[in-house]
Formats: structure tokens, sequence, C-alpha cells
């Protein structure tokens, strides 16, 4: 039988933040094992400021890259210029090496008035997509998902989740369809330990539109006869709220949404805490085995003693970790684009669903799954999938046992001034910090912990560690393939990027620290060269926040075009601005 601990209900809206239009851009994508096609665009941030960006696209699609041949059988987005670097005699320079994969490209959008519309931060716009919801309120970047009915249990996780409007509109007003997933979809995933045996298993629950049918029924689960669960809930627009299909439906399956008023915005979760409270145990008794990351004669050792050697990265590295760590899954899906209906990614239903695209999430978790990993020569933590025969998969869940176990010296650990912790009103919320830490695993904030991941040292040990870590491996990430084509031209570019959006959006600055990343944009605003200032920083000021937002350009060693300066205006504006 499942175990849950109780919840509180459903937790209230924040506030309006972020601006989404749909595209869809079918792609190639590999998730550990197997080749599937895949779109998204993980809704970067636009400054919407302007009223005439009302009607612009959402930046460039988020691309999973195919299976290479060499692996059968394996398993956001600062606007600078080119100018020089502040330390230049510290730096190393990236290739604008563009990696051997599948190019995409996104139509250019136009405003209502026939201009074109200002290039956002992530990357170029796009035109929408022929299954876009014609009547879609272009501001919305809200959603709200019906969880089922005891959620935990076999038959809730076959239950399709519905994806509908906030605050009573339909699917179509709001734009909350899987059609326009790439800006508004959402996704769900579970991961189940057997707590007999210890054995893990992935699971990946439905999502549809509500008002449709599944183009195919879900695979019910055979779940172990003891058993816990938790279920990860991620999103590609800015706001997404539980609501329960049933009274007791979110008590059920002891769901969070945030805390005080102030949800987490693109994440949800369901009885995380009880979960890992029970892995964690079961690991120390010997039943789970979580494996040891490993190491790879591929990755340059960088940082010094800072620095983790040539030992695989994971998600509480600070190799690799942005602005809002540790969210968001790893679950994809397939889109029937004539009826709009949604199916499991299973390989009977691709096998059978011809012209199908495959959605996703633009996540952490599949960053470092299946491009990190790949690259480096790596090998992501896999469990059996109970919807698809078993088939080796990842989850979220599994990336957090694997950090867990695996963890540095230095080890990054979801900030108080990550924008999905914040309060409504934009401040650092110590509760709900702890609520979000909890439910992906990672321990309550702490002197000791602070020592690391305040968000004064977060900042610091992000421009001392990563810096040198892309600068090192700079040749060898230029090889792999850019997730989000819009905000670098591989996976060096995309990583130089989206370090320097975090260093903004975290405020960095804030705590007298300076931007170690200077990039050299196309003309899409897509970055194609870096430099790295690897000078070892220091904070200077360690009593502010970093919750303000800058009035500025980012960086004073760095240049944008017209209308393309990264600013955030209100809390939830800022997430995953790098579309991971």
């Amino acid at each position: 039988m499942p175990r849950r601990r109780r919840s509180a209900g459903r937790r209230s809206r924040g506030p309006l933040a972020r601006f989404a239009v749909p595209v869809a851009i079918p792609v190639a994508l590999f998730v550990v094992v197997g080749a599937i096609v895949a779109v998204v665009d993980h809704a970067g941030l636009n400054n919407v400021s302007d009223a005439a960006n009302a009607n612009c696209a959402s930046p460039a699609a988020y691309v999973v890259p195919a299976k290479p041949a060499s692996a059968a059988g394996r398993g956001h987005h600062h606007r600078g210029g080119s100018t020089a670097s502040p330390t230049a005699a510290a730096t190393g320079t990236a290739a604008p090496t563009t990696a051997a994969t599948a190019t995409i490209t996104a139509t250019p959008a136009s405003s209502a008035s026939g201009a074109p519309c200002p290039t956002v931060s992530g990357g170029a716009s796009a035109a929408p997509s022929a299954t876009s919801t014609a009547t879609t309120t272009a501001a919305n970047v809200n959603c709200d998902i019906i969880v089922p009915a005891n959620p935990l249990s076999a038959k809730g996780l076959a239950t399709p989740y519905q994806l509908t409007g906030p605050d009573g509109m339909t699917p179509a007003q709001s734009g909350c369809t899987m059609t326009n997933a790439t800006a508004l979809g959402a996704f769900v995933q579970a991961t189940i330990l057997n707590t007999r045996t210890g054995q893990l298993y992935v699971y990946d629950p439905l999502v549809i539109t509500q008002g449709t049918t599944p183009a195919v029924a879900p695979t019910v689960p055979t779940l172990p006869a003891h058993y816990v669960a938790t279920i990860d809930v991620g999103f590609n627009g800015t706001d997404l709220t539980q609501v329960g299909a049933t009274a007791n439906a979110l008590r059920q399956g002891d769901c969070v949404n945030g805390q005080g008023g102030s949800v987490f915005g693109q994440v949800s979760f369901c009885n995380g805490t009880n979960f890992f409270n029970e892995a964690f145990a079961l690991e120390r008794e010997g039943k789970v085995k979580v494996p040891a990351v490993g190491t790879s004669n591929k990755i340059v050792a960088s940082g010094g003693k800072l620095g983790t050697g040539t030992t695989c990265p994971t998600v509480r590295n600070f190799d690799m970790i942005d602005q809002d760590q540790s969210d968001n899954v790893t679950s994809t899906y397939l889109l029937n684009p004539a009826t709009g209906q949604t199916a499991q990614n299973t390989t009977a239903n691709a096998g059978n669903l011809t012209g199908a695209t495959t959605l996703a999430n633009g996540s952490d978790n599949i960053l470092i799954d299946a491009f990190l990993d790949p690259t480096l020569g790596c090998t992501p933590f896999t469990a059996p999938d109970l919807g698809n025969n078993n088939q080796p998969a990842t989850s979220q869940a599994l990336d957090e046992l694997s950090a867990a176990k695996n963890t540095p010296a230095i080890t990054a650990l979801v900030p108080e001034n990550d924008e999905m912790t914040l309060d409504g009103q934009g401040n650092t919320d110590l509760a709900k910090t702890n609520m979000y830490r909890a439910e992906v695993g990672q321990p309550p904030v702490s002197a000791a912990n602070n020592k690391s991941s305040s968000p004064a040292m977060y900042c610091q040990n992000m421009v001392n560690i990563q810096t040198p870590f892309l600068a090192a491996n700079q040749a060898l990430l230029a090889t792999g393939q850019t997730p989000v084509p819009g905000t670098g031209d591989n996976l060096l570019t995309f990583m130089a990027n989206r370090l320097s959006m975090s260093f903004t959006n975290l405020n960095c600055q804030n705590f007298g620290l300076t931007d170690p990343v200077t990039v050299t944009l196309d003309g899409n605003g897509a970055a194609v060269a870096a430099t790295f200032n690897t000078t070892v920083q220091k904070v200077t000021n360690t009593t502010g926040t970093g919750t303000a937002a800058p009035s500025a350009s980012p960086s004073a060693s760095t240049s944008a075009p017209a209308g393309a300066q990264h600013r955030c205006r209100k809390h939830h504006q800022c997430m995953n601005p790098s579309g991971m």
C-alpha cells in the first residue's frame, strides 16, 4: 500500500509574471534510452513593459538530441554583447563551433502592427504552431492542473491529469492546452520505491487538455504491495496551480504548491518529503542502491580545490546549476497534432501514432541526463519504467537521489533567493525554501549549508566553480548539441549564456561580484561565442538577499541589442530564462 503524510490543500496563485505564445518544432529526442521526437519551448522571460510585445511569439524551441550512433544501448538567457571580459588575462575563449547535429530553425514572428517583434531573452522569436489554439489569451502565462483522486494509487497514476485555464478560463481562452505545450504545457512524473526490496521505478502519468481524451489510454502500472511514491509536476509557463479533481485529491496525494499563499511557480509536488525520508532510511539500511556517478577521462579538472576533478556532475554540482536548480521533470508525451490528443511516450505508442510529435519539459534534469552526461562521457541514474515495459528511464527524483549519494565537497542546494522560493512580494521566505528543499530531498536551511548555499555564497560558488569548469572544458562542450538554439548554438555557448543569465537573475552583483561571462550574439540573439573571467571572486556584501531586480543592463562589461536587456519586473518573471 502507498505511504503518504498529511498535507496542506491547494495554494493560491502568485502574480502574473511571464508571457509566452505557442511554438512547436519537431526534432529528434534522446532521453537516456532510445531515439524519439521532441519539442518544447520553455517559455522564457520577455520584457513585457512594451505593450507591443503582447502579440510576439515566445523564444526558441527546446531541443533534446537524438541518440548518437556510438551510444547504442546507453542511456536562463543573458543578452550580452561581444565586449571584452573585465580581466582579459584570466579568460578563456569559447570557440563559436556548432555541434554537428540537426539544425532547428524558428521563423521570426511579427507584432500585430506587422513590425518584427523584439528579440526576447532566450533567443529568436518563433512563429506559432499550426496546432495552436487560435483563441489564446496572449498575455496569459498561468494554468491550473487538475489532479486525479488518489493520485498515488495505480488507478490515480493512470488517470490523466487535466490542463486548464486559471480563474475559470477555459483551455481555449487561456492557451492552456497541450497543443500549446511549448509555452504552457504541463508534465507529470512519478518515482516509486518498493519499501520491502528497495527497488525503484519510474512512471509518467499523462497530461491531457481538459475536455479531451487520451490518444491512447494510459498503461495502468503494476505497483509493489508495499511502496512509497513521489510525484513531480513541471510546467513550461510561469505559475501552475494544482486543483483537486475531488475535494480530497490533494490531501490524498499530500500535494503541495507552495507556502504562505505563494506558489512555487513552474513546479509542484505530491508526497516528496515522505518519499525521500523513506528512500534515505532504506539506503542507510543497504536496501536502496544508488550507484556512484563515476569519473570521466573526458572531463578536464578545473577550479582547483573548489572543483570536483574528473567526477561526473550531479544536479547539486555548482558545475552545472543555474538560478533555480532542481526544477521540472524528464517525462515526455506524444502529441497528435491533428486532434490535440496526447499519449504516454512508450515504444508501442510511438510506433502506432503516425505523425505524432513529442513534447518535453525544459528542465535541469534533461540538461544533465540527455546533454551533459553524454557529452562528458557520464551515465545518468535510471530505473525501470512501469509504463513502458520496464525500459530504463530517468526522473527528477532519481537525479536527486544520485546527487544526495554523490555529494560534492561544495554542494549546491536550493538557495533562498531562488525565484521559485520567494514569497508573493519577491522577498526571501525561509519556510517556503525549506518546503521546496524537503520535496526534492534536500536538507533545510542551516548555518552549515549556508556556507555554500546562502544567497551570497551560492552566487560566489556559481561564479568560482562553474566558470572555470566551462572554460577548461569548452572544447568538449562545444561538440555537444544545444538544448535551446535560441540561447546558444552549441552546448558550451548555451551553458555560458545560462550562467550569465543566472548571475543577473539572482542579482549576484548585489554581493559585490562581477558577471564572469561575456557572450557574443548572432542576429537572432543566440550566443555563438563566449569568454570567461576565471579570476576567483569573493563576496563583499553578505547582508543583502539578492532579490532586488536590477535597474539597468545586467553587466557593465556587456552590451545588448535595443529592447533586449534582461530585466525581471516581478516575482516569478525570471524562472528558467535559458529554457532549462
